[in-house]
């Protein structure tokens, strides 16, 4: 096939080159001027590509993706279809859905993983959209999935797709936690000796082997404490989009609200909420937390 892409970033970068590979033209854009960019514009993005054209929209969620939709809903023509392969929130690709479908432009929303490796292991898609608009850009889908039966998937109408990913971040959450939460357990512990070592034995042969736990053995290889590491970890939005939306649905989802709430922690927010609670037990019940207490233990 021969598609547009507009973003050229570290995940649409990737995603050029391992179509490029798989036999498509691809024509791609960014704002960057320094990037691998085919054109400099929107406009010669469009009188690039032959109708009825497929574009892929790569961009951070929000406003950039706003932006490009829109002046994408003014450039293309009846027939066109767009393709928002970022972490929009799922409400808004109903409305981009309908803005398009008023100049006859179709549709797709397509959750991606696969991170920065996605280019040699394939990128799980979720897509969302209706099924003739997918079969016309399936051929692109099979290229970026991984090889095998599965990675790819129709989850529903549109909107499903950044549903889905939106779900399987929250997964993440949890699933990062829970690691996190085993290491530091074990590195307390008088009966471990190498807790890297002992949860790098679990790649193979054990029910938790999974891509993180390889990829967390990447990251012991030389830092066997991750002492190097910093403690912080930001939320992207996924996460608390899902626990929003278990909320409104009536599904309690503890184990990715607990890593939403730490990852939020990390980033400091907290301090002066147990500075509260720290003087609230001073003054009822005469609890002192000295900072050296705190450093040893």
């Amino acid at each position: 096939m021969q598609m547009g892409m507009i973003g050229l970033g570290r995940m649409g970068g990737n995603m050029v080159r391992r179509l490029r590979e798989g036999g498509h033209k691809i024509v791609g854009f960014d704002m960057n001027p320094d990037s691998d960019r085919d054109v400099a514009s929107l406009e010669e993005l469009v009188a690039a590509l032959q109708p009825p054209r497929t574009v892929w929209v790569m961009v951070p969620s929000g406003e950039p993706t706003e932006a490009v939709i829109t002046q994408l809903g003014n450039l293309l023509d009846a027939g066109d279809i767009v393709v928002d392969g970022g972490n929009s929130h799922y409400t808004d690709d109903t409305r981009h859905a309908s803005e398009l479908k008023r100049n006859g432009i179709d549709f797709l929303d397509a959750g991606v993983s696969g991170g920065v490796w996605g280019a040699e292991r394939g990128y799980a898609l979720m897509v969302g959209g209706e099924e003739r608009v997918y079969r016309k850009v399936l051929p692109i889908f099979e290229t970026l999935k991984p090889q095998g039966e599965h990675g790819l998937v129709l989850a529903g109408p549109v909107g499903g797709g950044h549903f889905a990913k939106m779900v399987h971040n929250g997964i993440e959450y949890g699933m990062m936690q829970a690691f996190g939460e085993g290491f530091a357990t074990m590195m307390r512990s008088e009966y471990i000796t190498d807790p890297a070592a002992t949860m790098t034995s679990w790649c193979d042969g054990s029910v938790v082997a999974s891509w993180l736990l390889d990829l967390f053995e990447n990251a012991t290889e030389h830092d066997h404490t991750l002492a190097g590491m910093p403690p912080v970890a930001n939320e992207s939005g996924e996460a608390r989009w899902m626990v929003e939306a278990a909320l409104e649905l009536g599904v309690p989802t503890p184990a990715t609200a607990a890593a939403l709430w730490q990852r939020q922690t990390s980033r400091g927010g907290a301090d002066d909420i147990l500075r509260v609670v720290t003087a609230l037990r001073a003054q009822f019940g005469g609890h002192v937390t000295k900072v050296d207490e705190i450093a040893t233990h």
